[in-house]
């Protein structure tokens, strides 16, 4: 079946599902397949629960005549979602970066949301087959798009700006994400810039913060609207950030001071695209974190600060460095493994260990294989989080400010049941 032919059937609906436990009444059912399912095995039930069609990629017994053979499941969902992005002919914003991508899009769509029918990348559904997924839950009605993108190799960016076709673009920042994919620091801005080179191309424009000097220089030759602190100004970060705008304070329920470039960042977009500044900050203002993270959670007498969805040699040294400007008398660091490092994995979490002890922390938990095979004084170190637990060195914590940082393997939200 040709993609128009295809097109035809979905925009009856606009519903594209690839989970028969969500099918939806009058959706197309994508049987995708991966290391551990295959969709090709369900598209009956799919059919059978509500979905109109179902799309496989493997000849299976069935006597159902809306299920429609392709060649490849995966491609024709791409090469619909980049059909239905021509159609739509709305402005998309396409983000990436190495820390705070899904925090920045949640912040853009909040404040976006307050005058557009916005459609924004649902969690971090950011990879090949979110990104598709996410262009095809816009429907005519959307005003504006929102898509995150995620990687860890050289090339998926520009992957994923030939099926979103971006106008606008934002690069959070550069930092040490993904390692081992990328191979260096240098692979890791190349590959990010992929989103530069895309919105040159097309001669769309670029935010940008003028503050970064890295984003200044690969944001070259590239029509770009940018901020800094003399437009949007950092207040204070104790330990909520507040920053004013246009002489409007905003109070955010985000902490560390590593959230104001995702906050300004937000502003600039909701301002560029003549959100009025007080819409601005009530949706800033409410925007509340979720997901474990940058979380303050209370708990007994103690104030925690759970950033444990993920962490790398950028994002723990943001974290660490802004905890140590946390006024509180009592503080303690609990730190896991950072994943995907490769052959850097030893050199950086000796770095982090040595930073975290640097600190006039009363105390500081390592965990993780990585972490158990650096060598650092003043710090507990635990192989693994089952060790940590047994040592029961959690107990007897009150009135303390806690740090619980680690990449999302590590699951260090199970320390919140501990304390």
């Amino acid at each position: 079946m040709e993609i128009e032919q295809l097109y035809n059937l979905y925009s009856q609906s606009f519903l594209i599902d690839t989970d028969t436990r969500k099918i939806r009444k009058g959706s197309i059912f994508f049987a995708l397949k991966g290391e551990n399912f295959n969709g090709n095995l369900f598209a009956d039930e799919a059919i059978a629960k509500g979905a109109s069609y179902a799309v496989i990629d493997e000849i299976i017994e069935t006597d159902n005549t809306n299920i429609i053979k392709v060649k490849n499941g995966l491609e024709t969902l791409q090469k619909l979602a980049n059909y239905h992005r021509r159609k739509l002919e709305i402005p998309i914003i396409s983000l990436t970066g190495s820390n705070g991508k899904t925090t920045t899009k949640e912040l853009i769509n909040a404040v976006l949301s307050t005058k557009y029918n916005t459609v924004a990348t649902q969690g971090n559904l950011n990879n090949h087959i979110g990104v598709p997924l996410t262009i095809l839950s816009m429907t005519p009605k959307t005003d504006i798009g929102v898509v995150e993108m995620g990687a860890n190799h050289m090339g998926e960016i520009k992957f994923l700006c030939n099926i979103a076709e971006p106008n606008y673009g934002y690069i959070t920042n550069f930092g040490k994400a993904h390692l081992e994919g990328f191979g260096s620091f240098e692979n890791i801005i190349k590959g990010k810039s992929e989103l530069y080179n895309f919105i040159k191309k097309e001669n769309g424009i670029v935010f940008v913060n003028s503050d970064d000097k890295l984003q200044n220089q690969q944001s070259e030759g590239i029509k770009k609207i940018s901020y800094n602190q003399k437009v949007i100004a950092l207040e204070e970060v104790n330990p909520y950030v507040k920053v004013t705008f246009k002489n409007i304070t905003i109070s955010s329920n985000l902490i560390g001071k590593y959230n104001f470039t995702n906050i300004a960042a937000a502003i600039t977009i909701g301002d560029y695209f003549k959100v009025e500044p007080l819409d601005i900050k009530t949706a800033i203002e409410n925007y509340i974190p979720t997901n474990n993270r940058s979380q303050i959670v209370l708990k007994n007498s103690n104030k925690i600060i759970l950033d444990a969805y993920n962490a790398n040699p950028s994002s723990m040294k943001e974290a660490l460095e802004n905890f140590n400007l946390l006024k509180s008398e009592n503080k303690i660091a609990i730190l896991g493994d950072m994943f995907e490092l490769g052959k850097e994995s030893l050199k950086e979490h000796q770095k982090i260990a040595l930073l975290a002890t640097s600190f006039n922390f009363n105390k500081v938990y390592l965990i993780g294989k990585a972490f158990s095979t650096v060598t650092v004084k003043n710090a507990f170190q635990f192989e693994s989080f089952e060790a940590f637990k047994k040592s029961q060195n959690y107990i007897n914590i009150n009135n303390t400010s806690i740090l619980i940082k680690g990449s999302r393997g590590m699951a260090l939200e199970r320390i919140l049941d501990l304390l």
